[in-house]
């Protein structure tokens, strides 16, 4: 055999690479799309942003679900390119909790009530089972 010396080193420390960069996220995604209004189906007039807080538990340790998000057309309160993990790949399968939050900055009160900006106290909550998603946020 003709081999460079080490050369079974680097054979295994590439071969050690890829199988650390291989493993990828182990969650499964839903595409999901939908519509935020307020309970009369206005539009929020306002550039906001959702946020879809996993209601699952995390596998271990280091290995949480990740907290997706989308941006809302303002003219129209549909959104349809979810991010979680990589671009437009949708959310965790399962229930999430829903924040609205601002594209630039804090929303103003008189444009959604303040609990629907924390995760704690937000009223909505959907399941990526039942599409699509139709949000209906209280008019301050």
């Amino acid at each position: 055999m003709n081999r460079r010396p080490g050369s079974t080193v680097y054979f295994w420390l590439f071969a050690l690479l890829l199988a650390g960069c291989g493993g990828g996220d182990p969650f499964t995604y839903a595409k999901v799309s939908g519509k935020v209004t307020y309970e009369d189906g206005s539009v929020i007039p306002y550039g906001v942003m959702l946020q879809f807080h996993p209601q699952r538990e995390p596998l271990d340790e280091k290995t949480h679900p990740r907290v997706g998000t989308a941006e809302v057309d303002p003219k129209t309160g549909e959104f349809s390119s979810v991010t979680s993990y990589q671009p437009n790949d949708g959310l965790v399968r399962g229930r999430h909790k829903v924040t609205i939050i601002s594209l630039g900055g804090m929303i103003p009160p008189d444009i959604v009530p303040e609990e629907y900006t924390d995760v704690t106290r937000t009223p909505l909550e959907v399941d990526t089972a039942e599409q699509p998603f139709h949000l209906k946020v209280r008019k301050p």
